[in-house]
């Protein structure tokens, strides 16, 4: 089992930067890759971004692309998403998660259905 939970979310203007956390504890956090998802009302799940095991690697949805960056400090069991020049439309509840089956894919790194573990949320809004 792996336990998440997100912070760092909160109310920004347009432009602004927010730095969400996803701190872990349970099982061994470097055994797990990692991924942010966004929720905004009355849409679906999507995917924000991942990153491998050891943070080697990383993915990012278009819409974010040049504006996230995601990290990970093995040592402190805590997974990052720095997010600049945000948007309104970046407004939703961003949710971590965890999975333990690594592909180098993106299609399958970017797939909710591939995530074990989930977090609770916190919620980023953004104003025009």
């Amino acid at each position: 089992q792996v336990q998440l939970v997100e912070s760092g979310g909160g109310l920004v203007q347009a432009g602004g930067s927010l730095r969400l956390s996803c701190a872990a504890s349970g099982r061994t956090f470097s055994s797990y890759a990692m991924g942010w998802f966004r929720q905004a009302p009355g849409k679906e799940r999507e995917f924000v971004a991942a990153i491998s095991w050891a943070g080697g690697r990383s993915y990012y949805a278009d819409s974010v692309k040049g504006r996230f960056t995601i990290s990970r400090d093995n040592v402190r069991n805590t997974m990052y998403l720095q997010m600049n020049s945000l948007k309104p439309e970046d407004t939703a509840v961003y949710y971590c998660a965890a999975d333990s089956e690594y592909s180098a894919s993106y299609y399958d790194i970017s797939t909710e259905a591939m995530y074990d573990y989930w977090g609770q949320g916190t919620q980023v809004t953004v104003s025009s």
